[in-house]
């Protein structure tokens, strides 16, 4: 059975920093490409970033390039999200996945989900 479990969000002020975990069992992340989503109210989910098996190849979103920040632990079997830079409109519930095939920017290419973690940004 596979399980992905988001932890990290909360509350935090415009400018500050967060950082999201996803801990993945039933699967060796070395093996998988992942990626993060997020999903504003009233929103369709996108996507925000991936990272290759390897972690040797990775991309972001153009709202989030330059104050996110992708990686991953093999040996704990967890990818992260470093937020800096924190916005009002980066709030959102941000999802982990698992890449299966497809256009790696589409959540149609991703076949496991987390349960997501509410990140708010306000002051």
């Amino acid at each position: 059975q596979v399980q992905l479990v988001e932890s990290g969000g909360g509350l935090v002020q415009p400018g500050g920093s967060l950082r999201l975990s996803c801990a993945v069992s039933g699967r060796t992340i070395s093996d998988e490409a992942m990626a993060w989503f997020r999903q504003g109210a009233g929103k369709e989910r996108e996507f925000v970033a991936v990272i290759s098996g390897s972690g040797n190849s990775i991309d972001y979103s153009d709202s989030v390039k330059g104050r996110f920040t992708i990686s991953k632990d093999n040996a704990r079997n967890t990818v992260y999200l470093q937020m800096n830079n924190l916005r009002p409109e980066d709030t959102a519930v941000y999802y982990c996945a698992v890449y299966y095939r497809g256009t790696y920017y589409r959540e149609e290419a991703y076949y496991y989900w987390g349960q997501g973690t509410q990140v708010t940004v306000s002051s």
